[in-house]
């Protein structure tokens, strides 16, 4: 017993090892048991649009006609499915569906196809009824499976044997059958030397028994084999192949597929197999084959049911003694373009269409049948090199040119396993992992389902474990995929099965305890720093001064301790705390530096204070707002530093709408540029007519005008959608990268920023200062604004810069005013006072605010500290920031480069505002109430909308319009609302 559980925990430590990596990459589609049709969709969104696809297609190549043949719209897929199969566009469906069959799988003119209802076997029923003769005792047959019931068949099972068994019966039950007729094959898929057929009489085969596993196909010899004997008497020699696993999967060449093709017939069950969606069949017969169908009609070996009948009384009224003919069948007709007769029953014309769709969409992917049968050999040849590789997978067909090129079967070579049961059981237990279902451990510990092969069962009987399609309808990197998972779910499998035995044997494996969110990296006995130096509440308190409580409150909520005011050298520190020191009044360089220049502080916060060069913090800092052009220290990793060990980050988009709003009032103060101060003199004095004065204060809006933006940060986005509210014409200058969004919300992207200035009435600057250029001295984007944009604006513009001072050409802009090309500017930039020294960005405008009175307005970057809540919160995220770097080594909203040793955490940011993330976009799924309303709301505006678009007659629009105006309307403005407040507007970059 010992030894028995010893080593049973050894091949468990071997497939724990084995599968440490984790996982393989995932396969592009895991439905691994469909044909060369398929949709081949990856996912289910990838699914639904190519449903939708279907249905564009279907409402464009299916169109009602009035009276007169005049087109008056679509026929849609809710119509067809409601409707009659009979008559016109009934038999159009079939028509087409059979006439894409012939031409996509290269059937010569020659040779007319077919159709019934059922599936493979439905098919195979029909040939054999309609081919075997019954007053013929020389028609001897072939059937390229073994006997039934004989030793060689009886591992199949029933489903195996069942082709055989078909005609067996056939032979045993009918008039004047005769059961030596038959001669079977002794083993799978086999035909034999031409010789050897005309020898036993053969004149009928059938080739049936490549599919039994469908992981075999015929040599070329064999199929040389067949030619030559069809050859030798073309008139009563006939060959009735199962397609199911030959279509777009003959790996013989062109020219022998082109012969087969010709001188063979196919039966062609178009069920899942291949790529319909619901049973039905295909027969393509030679013409010498159509002979033999209408001579057995007069004379069939036994009665043929009335469904399944391919030959069809000459007089309708007469379905008994009536002639019968394969000329009013249910054929097509390639040579004519035509369908010779409807099928007998009820069909889904939607199946119909999908095979057509299905057939032209794997065409424009892939080309022609001839493609598709040489990646098919392609992926065949990937599977053998990629199993020589290995030794736990072994192919199931050993004969290399045997293997079939549209289904491959694999079996497990795993000499620890010799018990049939257990080995059972694992292979169970794989195809759960393999799937949806996933595995469950013993001790409670599950893993979920890869999704990655949901259908890879073999058929009872076969030679192996998997079965699944690897036809060319799959790129091969799909199928070195599944072999790939296929390895990791046994060994996954056996894991939990070893574990499962071990278990009745007394040995239990506890679940493992689950790991820490994040591990702490902070020191206990270290007292960590953190200066803020900006304002972090912009509301006075009961004193008069700024209020702070709220951000200290926060701190304090976290285990932090805040200081009002500078460390103390003589006092100490808690030890395992983070001490946020408070001190909003600092400036200059010289106030800063003796507190900073020897990393003094861990970290930093900061929103409008600018940080020099020599300023050190050894951990990190985090800018409140979204640029971080004053955080110029050289200590951080990269961005604005110089290659230093510490983290920078910001807070982007808590005062971003604050900032757009400033931005609109400064534009709002000249246009509308109504004189509404005068107009308020006259009117409050009674020295105002409306009717007689209102002529002589004429008023320019907003509406119309165009508003050039540059850059696509949170604010500039924030000042398109203003301005768009306002009815103006948005033009936006970003990176190339950001044109799709742009567009995709309504705005014009602009190149360059001449051409976003081209003929605009405002110019807003949002676009930051850029990276510091050391060689030149300057900022990447100082001065982006100056002449040649500027001599693009329309006469009279309004220029506001709301960002960085600098980003505008003060001398350019000098120049603009005075000529009147420029006839207001908005300005908002630092300003630093040292005694009687004025510093910073601003101070180049000042001369121009003397020199153009009334028409310069300059703010002392106030913009974005105009809003109380926005600064807590950013200030309150800043703090969040600030415990997440020291405690646990994480870095949200990093710029410039993420020092070594610390984890990128993705952007965070305010709901609604900027860009969209993958966090944002999971936490929306995850409220599933909310994301099942916006589904149902999606779903009906997607109604509506393809019902009025399908609808072409005027008075069908306009009922539809009356009935369900409402209804669009509400759900569309519904959706708007319940999108933006789960935070999914604006641009999508992921992390």
């Amino acid at each position: 017993m010992t030894a028995t559980i010893e080593s049973l925990k050894v091949q468990r430590e071997a497939a724990l090892a084995a599968t440490a990596g984790g996982a393989p990459g995932r396969t592009i589609n895991p439905f691994f048991g469909v044909g060369p049709i398929t949709d081949a969709a990856a996912d289910e969104v990838e699914a639904r649009r190519i449903r939708f696809a279907f249905e564009h297609w279907l409402e464009a190549n299916y169109r009602k006609l009035d009276d007169k043949g005049n087109d008056i719209g679509p026929f849609t897929a809710a119509e067809i499915g409601r409707s009659m199969h009979r008559g016109y566009p009934a038999d159009k469906f079939i028509l087409d569906m059979m006439r894409e069959i012939h031409r996509y799988f290269g059937f010569p003119k020659a040779n007319r196809m077919a159709v019934g209802l059922g599936g493979g076997h439905s098919g195979f029923t029909v040939a054999a009824l309609h081919l075997i003769s019954g007053d013929a005792a020389s028609q001897g047959i072939y059937i390229d499976t073994p006997r039934p019931e004989s030793e060689a068949a009886n591992a199949g099972g029933f489903f195996r044997q069942s082709w055989g068994a078909q005609i067996v019966e056939l032979m045993r039950l009918s008039k004047g059958g005769d059961e030596s007729r038959l001669h079977f094959s002794g083993s799978e898929g086999v035909i034999p030397a031409p010789e050897e057929l005309q020898a036993k009489g053969v004149k009928l085969v059938f080739g049936v028994g490549h599919e039994t596993t469908g992981a075999t196909t015929y040599t070329k010899q064999e199929i040389r084999n067949l030619l030559a004997w069809l050859d030798s008497n073309p008139e009563e020699h006939h060959a009735m192949l199962d397609a199911t696993s030959l279509l777009g999967a003959m790996p013989w060449g062109d020219e022998l597929v082109r012969e087969v093709t010709a001188k063979c017939c196919f039966f062609m069950p178009f069920q899942k197999a291949i790529g319909g969606i619901s049973g039905y069949f295909v027969i393509s017969f030679t013409p010498q084959a159509l002979a033999l169908v209408e001579r057995n009609a007069k004379a069939p070996i036994t009665a043929i049911p009335r469904q399944l009948k391919l030959a069809t009384p000459l007089d309708q009224r007469k379905p008994l003694t009536g002639e019968r003919s394969v000329n009013i069948g249910p054929f097509y007709d390639p040579s004519a373009d035509k369908m010779l007769g409807g099928v007998i029953n009820t069909f889904s014309t939607l199946a119909f269409a999908e095979t057509t769709f299905g057939l032209q969409r794997v065409a424009g992917m892939l080309g022609p049948v001839s493609a598709m049968n040489a990646r098919s050999a392609a992926n065949r040849t990937a599977i053998n090199e990629w199993i020589a590789g290995q030794a736990l997978l072994q192919l199931g067909v050993a004969e290399a040119e045997r293997r079939g090129a549209a289904v491959t079967l694999l079996r497990i070579n795993d000499p620890d396993i010799s018990d049939i049961a257990i080995h059972a059981r694992i292979i169970a237990r794989s195809k759960q992992l393999l799937g949806v279902e996933g595995l469950t451990h013993p001790n409670g510990v599950r893993e979920q389902g890869l999704d990655v092969a949901r259908y890879v069962n073999a058929f009872p009987g076969t030679p192996g474990d998997y079965r699944a399609w690897i036809g060319g309808i799959r790129d091969v990197a799909d199928i070195v995929a599944l072999l790939e998972n296929l390895a990791y779910a046994y060994r996954r499998a056996k894991i939990v099965v070893l574990e499962e035995e071990l278990d009745k044997l007394g040995v239990r494996f506890p679940a493992p305890q689950a790991a820490a969110a994040l591990e702490r990296r902070d020191q206990a006995d270290k007292a960590y720093k953190v200066l803020i130096a900006d304002l972090v509440g912009l509301r006075f308190d009961r004193k008069g001064k700024p209020d702070h409580s709220e951000v200290k409150a926060h701190v304090e909520a976290k285990g932090g301790l805040f200081h009002a005011g500078a460390p103390s050298p003589k006092k100490t520190y808690a030890p395992g705390h983070i001490h946020f020191f408070y001190l909003p009044d600092l400036s200059t360089e010289a106030e800063i530096l003796p507190l900073t220049k020897d990393g003094q502080f861990d970290a930093v916060i900061a929103a409008a204070t600018f940080l020099p060069k020599d300023a050190v913090f050894t951990q990190g800092g985090v800018r409140i707002g979204a640029g971080t052009g004053n955080m110029q220290c050289a200590c951080w990793g990269g961005g604005n530093g110089a290659g230093g060990t510490a983290a920078l980050m910001n807070t982007p988009s808590f005062n971003s709408r604050a900032t757009a709003q400033m931005t609109m009032k400064a534009l709002l103060k000249v246009l509308p540029d109504l004189d509404v101060v005068e107009l308020h003199k006259r009117a409050s004095a009674g020295r105002f007519d409306t009717g007689k004065d209102l002529k002589d204060f004429p008023t320019e809006k907003l509406e119309g005008k165009t508003m050039a933006i540059i850059g696509y940060g949170n604010i500039g986005r924030e000042v398109a959608h203003l301005s768009a509210m306002f009815g103006m014409k948005v033009r936006v200058h970003a990176r190339p990268r950001h044109r799709v969004w742009i567009e995709s919300e309504g705005f014009a992207f602009a190149a360059t920023a001449e051409e976003a200035a081209t003929g605009a009435d405002v110019i807003s600057v949002h676009t930051g200062l850029g990276p510091f250029d050391a060689k030149n001295k300057r900022f990447a984007n100082a001065g982006v604004i100056g002449a040649t944009v500027l001599g693009k604006l329309n006469h009279g513009a309004i220029v506001l810069n709301y960002d960085r001072g600098e980003c505008v050409d003060v001398k350019a802009l000098d120049r603009a005013m005075k000529s009147g090309k420029v006839r207001y500017a908005a300005i908002d930039a630092d300003i630093f006072k040292a005694g009687k020294t004025l510093t910073g960005p601003l101070v180049p405008y000042l001369p121009l605010a003397k020199k153009y009175k009334g028409r310069l307005e300059l703010l002392p970057h106030a913009a974005a500290d105009t809003e109380h809540v926005s600064r807590v919160e950013g200030a309150k995220q800043a703090v969040d920031q600030i415990f997440d770097l020291i405690q646990f080594g994480r870095v949200s909203n990093l710029k410039g480069d993420l020092p070594q040793g610390l984890v990128n955490a993705g952007p965070s940011t305010v709901r609604g505002v900027g860009r969209v993330t993958r966090n944002d976009l999971m936490t929306a799924v995850k409220d599933r109430a909310a994301f099942g309303e916006l589904r149902g709301l999606a779903e009906e505006v997607a109604a509506i909308l393809a019902a009025l678009h399908a609808t072409s007659q005027p008075d069908l629009a306009t009922l539809q319009v009356d009935r369900h105006g409402a209804g669009l309307l509400k759900a569309a403005n519904s959706l708007q609302t319940r999108l933006r407040a789960l935070g999914l507007e604006g641009p999508y970059y992921g992390d």
